[in-house]
């Protein structure tokens, strides 16, 4: 492809005890006659860490180094000061990431690049899942997977199969297994590759999966290595338990549509596989909560009949009380335990879906999961499932882990129903409650995770330790775990002479694997734990985690991967890192000269040529008419605009709480100028609205060293100033000046005010027909001369009164065909966001001027510093 060739791709996959090594080296060659850029671009697993990574030109090797984030920050830092580019990786589909790293190579020379990735492969529906992306772009002479398997339990059964395996590839995929090892080979020739018999496109573009299981003639397995164990547990042949299950479901205006109708083709299908030893219920929130019925309820044939009729009538209205859906659930499971409804034996499940935030009742997050938490007690498991773009993911994701469980995201495809029925099947069939697997305290330091609520069907629990002696090579284990009939109570032990014997075949053994399964699960483990903690503990959790990613050299949201290219390179260095959710991202992107966007990530890592990013960035960006670039302002809905002079654009948020919340908008401890406001809505509730209308209706700006306070609603304008108080309304015009302030009335249309330092304000009256049945006056308020406030000014408004720079990848179609997404790197953060328009009225109050921008959703998340409840102030002044 355009004079580069890739001449060899080989993915060589090590799997030993469910540990997957991963190895991808590609081999290119530049046969034109003039330097050209190579590109080197994979998809791994997100589960995944990447350990290692180096490139070679001409026999000269370029390593990657794993340091810590703030150190390799620097270092990249260093390269961009020198005018370098440098790139990122970042998230690809709903289970990848994107690593791509991109060089100059002289004509004729070659280049290898070989990338590193290890992974602990989890059980799902009885077996072991690794799946591989492949897309070289271009028939390649010679491309190969080849996977390795080695489980000391012997192999039970392995197959592999690819998305794109037409049934003339079906033959290339070889696959062997015997006792403990098993092997699969595919390895495509350059015809069988051609998506047709002259074509030079290739056919290789998809998912290769291997899957697997491993012998139990007992139900775990513990193996020694080098001072580290791992145990596996996963009985076998162990009766159901019955479970006690709530759906809680959101069945707000939002969810209404499609949305709706997926829940509901969902719940049907799950129905059909409700056992009839199970106990169920439905809590459906909106603005107000509905049962189905008071109690739990036994699944007879009858009871799941009127089930599906209750179902079918399930429609989406009204606002989301989340916090009263959730906590009526948790009631009826309580009563239902209390007065003996359901078995004693029997595990309880509580499984919410929202598509959106609170917004009617408790709405505030922090206050919900207090609550939530102590309402569960640890007696019940919560799953939240977060369908679409719109949810508080890190809310969900904190509340489901504080109560043993976890989130998951329902991406809004067609297959949302499937999604939604998959993950009800990892739950549908608990085995155990309340496991636990206990190890002598004297023996063993460090051990990962130990006690778990429920054991499903088909899945694994996986405990890893490290031995207090090194040397130690027996051990025993007290595994107890409450099951349908009896508890499960045993001891299991593994002696030295045990271990030799399983591990004789070393030579498909790679390196201190089990040290490095335990480093992984610790880590993943570490990382779960730092999202509900807070202060010391999570300060403390980080350090362990970091010293450990350091340790191990894995690639983690904690360190980075510096890429060193050779020094004539355009691009120089540049950062490899581990791609999280928005609120826990720490990536720094600098802008090093017009048309060049440089890239510290710690979310997405991709290290690209401009050229690349300039060729994903949509053209349609280049034409959108540029805003004003003197103002950051909030008007309407509260509709936050905040223009980004550099880029000729905006970015536009909105906020959307209760009316009476007052927030901050501009706070400079230096200048002691202070800007708040408190929001009314519409007259009453609009039901045909996804979320309520909210609007600022007084504005309190306040100098406290001119002892100054100005409060301004959408009929009067008063002064304070010091003891003195004087009243205007919007039916005069005033032009006053007093010692270091001044206020300009304009009748019936806006008001300026300046003070002390010279920064000023332009509040906007905008008035609606005084009948209208919705709504009512409000106020908007623009910012001039921002600059004069200091660089310490915070506020919703006020801490993008210093430089804010973003990018723009990825452009395209969105929901609205008029409104395309995009992906946005601001602050740190990589974002969903949507093209669109939201009005500057200070030049026309009555109808406004269409500024373009891009809009940012979920109340600023992830562009606004930290969340919009930290603005939330008591009083005006």
């Amino acid at each position: 492809v355009n004079g580069i060739e890739i001449y060899s791709m080989k993915i060589d996959s090590k799997v030993t005890s469910r540990f997957a090594h991963n190895v991808i080296t590609s081999r290119a060659v530049n046969r034109g006659n003039v330097s050209k850029e190579v590109f080197f671009d994979v998809e791994l697993p997100k589960t995944a860490f990447i350990t290692n990574f180096s490139m070679t030109i001409d026999g000269v090797t370029y390593p990657g180094t794993i340091k810590e984030k703030e150190a390799a920050k620097k270092q990249y830092e260093k390269a961009v000061s020198r005018g370098q580019t440098a790139g990122l990786v970042k998230a690809s589909g709903r289970k990848t990431e994107k690593f791509t790293v991109s060089v100059n190579i002289k004509a004729a020379s070659k280049v290898t690049f070989e990338l590193t990735y290890e992974e602990l492969l989890k059980r799902q529906f009885g077996k072991y899942k690794m799946f591989i992306k492949v897309k070289p772009k271009q028939l390649v002479k010679d491309f190969e997977i080849e996977v390795d398997i080695f489980e000391p339990q012997g192999i039970a059964e392995l197959e592999a199969e690819g998305t794109f395996i037409t049934n003339e590839l079906q033959n290339t995929i070889k696959k062997t297994f015997s006792g403990k090892k098993g092997h699969i080979s595919f390895k495509p020739t350059l015809n069988q590759q051609r998506t047709c018999a002259n074509c030079s496109q290739s056919v290789l573009d998809g998912d290769f999966t291997v899957r697997y299981d491993v012998k139990r003639t007992t139900p775990d397995n513990l193996q020694i290595v080098n001072g580290y164990f791992v145990h596996f547990f996963a009985p076998t042949n162990l009766p159901k338990l019955s479970k006690n299950i709530i759906f809680v479901l959101d069945t707000s205006g939002s969810m209404s549509g499609r949305e709706i109708e997926q829940t509901k083709e969902a719940l049907l299908k799950i129905l059909d596989d409700v056992k009839e030893d199970d106990f169920f219920n439905f809590i459906l929130f909106d603005s107000e909560i509905s049962v189905w019925k008071e109690t739990l309820i036994k699944a007879t044939p009858e009871n799941l009949d009127e089930a599906r009729k209750f179902v079918r009538h399930i429609s989406a209205q009204g606002l989301t009380n989340l916090h009263g859906g959730l906590m009526r659930g948790i009631d009826i499971l309580n009563a239902a335990h209390e007065e003996n409804l359901v078995p004693k034996r029997s595990a309880s499940i509580i499984i919410m879906l929202t598509d959106g935030q609170p917004n009617v009742g408790v709405s505030n997050t922090h206050e919900i999961e207090k609550a939530v938490k102590k309402a569960i007690d640890g007696r019940y498991t919560l799953y939240n499932l977060g369908f679409g773009s719109g949810v508080d993911y890190g809310f969900l994701e904190r509340m489901a882990l504080d109560n043993k469980g976890l989130a998951r995201r329902i991406y809004p495809d067609s297959d949302a129903a499937l999604q939604l029925q998959g993950f009800y099947d990892e739950v549908a069939n608990p085995m155990l409650v309340d496991v636990e697997l206990n190890y002598p305290e004297n023996e063993i330091s460090d051990l990962t995770t130990n006690s778990f609520k429920h054991f499903y069907d088909g899945s694994e629990i996986v405990v890893a330790g490290r031995f207090i002696d090194s040397n130690q090579n027996h051990l025993s284990v007290d595994v107890r775990g409450e099951g349908a009939n009896k508890a499960l109570l045993y001891t299991t032990q593994q002696g030295a002479e045990q271990t030799a014997q399983a591990f004789q075949e070393q030579q498909y053994i790679f390196g201190e694997y089990i040290e490095r399964l335990w480093a992984y699960l610790t880590i993943e483990q570490l990382l779960e734990k730092r999202i509900t903690a807070t202060g010391e503990e999570k300060e403390n959790l980080t350090a362990q985690a970091l010293a450990l990613s350091l340790m191990y050299k894995f690639v983690t949201p904690l360190t980075s991967m510096v890429v060193t290219k050779p020094e004539e390179d355009d691009n120089e260095e540049g950062i490899a890192d581990k791609p999280t959710e928005v609120l826990n991202m720490y990536l720094k992107y600098l802008l090093s000269k017009p048309g060049m966007c440089v890239a510290y990530a710690k979310l997405f890592l991709t290290v690209m040529l401009i050229s690349l990013l300039n060729h994903m960035a949509s053209p349609m960006y280049h034409t959108y008419a540029s805003p004003p670039t003197w103002y950051t302002s909030v008007d309407g809905d509260p509709h936050f605009i905040i223009s980004v002079p550099q880029k000729k654009d905006a970015i536009c948020f909105n906020i959307n709480e209760n009316p009476g919340k007052i927030l901050n908008l501009i706070n400079d401890p230096v200048t002691g100028i202070t800007v708040n406001g408190e929001l009314i809505g519409d007259k009453r509730v609009n039901s045909d609205a996804k979320i309520q209308n909210s609007y600022f209706g007084k504005l309190g700006i306040a100098n406290k060293h001119l002892d100054v306070k100005l409060t301004v609603t959408p009929e009067t304008i008063t002064i304070q100033n010091g003891d003195e108080k004087t009243g205007f309304t919007w039916l005069d015009s005033v032009t006053l000046q007093q010692e270091s302030l001044t206020l300009i009335i304009n009748r019936k249309k806006s008001l300026v005010l300046s003070m002390g330092s010279g920064a000023s304000f332009v509040v906007v009256l905008h008035q609606v027909w005084k009948k209208h049945p919705l709504h009512q006056d409000f106020l908007g308020l623009y910012t001039l001369k921002s600059d004069k406030l200091s660089e310490q000014t915070h506020g919703l408004l006020g801490q993008f009164f210093r430089p804010i720079d973003f990018t723009i990848l990825e452009v395209h179609p969105g929901s609205d065909p008029q409104k395309p997404d995009a992906t946005m790197i601001v602050k740190n953060n990589e974002l969903t966001v949507t093209r669109g328009w939201q009005k500057d009225y200070r030049r026309d109050p009555k109808h406004g001027v269409d500024i373009p921008c891009w809009f940012v959703h979920d109340n600023g998340a992830g562009l606004i510093d930290g969340v919009h409840t930290d603005y939330i102030v008591s009083s005006l002044f």
